[in-house]
């Protein structure tokens, strides 16, 4: 059985956390949730949803990484714009033969992730289909479990890349390997882009989005945008009819409300910078108009502009 570490312990890294847990690794969670971290010491970690329902023991759970050691992977699944404190604190925790996996939505967190931990021992991920959420202090469930993908970042070996996703398949986890990365995360991201903004502006979940037509229209109108700027950069989309794949994995997790529209509901700060705005910006580097991605992200952070 492996150490592993999950830095960023959230929704998502919880379910992760107790799958690996419940069939035997040591797993340690750090979150600068404190309620989360004292409810899990005392009551285990519990995840229901697609995986069942289970209440399992974690080796530790804490807000800092100290005393916990060498592991043999360290998951990074903090948001995007705290990877790299995340990076800063993993490192006591990586020794010579440790995998670093960092998980986040969007653009741009692997390139700032490598400089920190070292680009031959980083692994790109992408998860998505979770529709994650926190039922309660140490109580997480998920809608389900459709992608779980990692490619390396650089100098990662097959060989190492393998045996951290092993730790994956043994929990449970549908692991595929992708050589182009840049096609592994944009397949990912224009799901994001489809239903991130969509269901944060309008509090609908992601079925709620597809079955109505005004919001649908702005959903499509987004995914549209990312698939042409994808074009434009020559990024490979190997799923077919692009929006077709979207509604199909879309309508698997109808009752799903994506991490953005979660944030938004308790007042938080969310990835729109990094999902509907990756889009956005690299939109003007290619010349591919993108005014509904546009007007979504000033809209979402003029909302945030309220946040304390």
């Amino acid at each position: 059985m492996a150490k592993v570490a999950i830095v960023g312990c959230g929704a998502m890294g919880s379910v992760y956390a107790g799958l690996m847990s419940d069939v035997g690794h040591e797993v340690h969670a750090v979150t600068l949730w404190e309620d989360h971290v004292a409810a899990i010491n005392e009551n285990g970690i519990r995840v229901e949803g697609a995986s069942g329902d289970r209440t399992v023991r974690l080796a530790s759970a804490s807000t800092t990484t100290e005393g916990i050691g060498i592991c043999d992977l360290v998951i990074i699944a903090t948001k995007s714009f705290d990877v790299e404190a995340a990076a800063e604190a993993s490192l006591p925790l990586i020794g010579e033969d440790t995998v670093v996996q960092t998980l986040q939505n969007g653009l741009g967190s692997s390139e700032r992730v490598a400089p920190i931990v070292g680009e031959d021992k980083l692994a790109i991920g992408v998860v998505g289909g979770f529709g994650a959420s926190r039922r309660a202090p140490g109580h997480v469930h998920h809608n389900g479990m459709e992608i779980t993908w990692f490619g390396s970042y650089a100098g990662l070996s097959r060989e190492a890349l393998k045996r951290s996703t092993d730790i994956w398949e043994s929990a449970g986890f549908k692991v595929k390997h992708f050589d182009d990365t840049q096609q592994m995360i944009w397949e990912k991201l224009i799901m994001n882009v489809t239903f991130s903004g969509s269901t944060c502006s309008t509090g609908l979940s992601i079925g709620e989005v597809m079955a109505n037509p005004n919001a649908w229209a702005i959903a499509e109108g987004c995914a549209r945008e990312a698939i042409a700027v994808a074009k434009a950069l020559n990024v490979n989309l190997d799923v077919g009819d692009p929006l077709e794949h979207i509604r199909e994995l879309g309508g698997k997790i109808p009752n799903a409300r994506p991490s953005m529209l979660l944030d938004h509901t308790a007042g938080l700060r969310g990835e729109v910078d990094v999902i509907n705005g990756s889009i956005s910006r690299l939109g003007k580097t290619v010349g591919v108009p993108t005014p509904v991605n546009d007007t979504l992200v000033n809209l979402i952070k003029a909302r945030e502009s309220k946040f304390k």
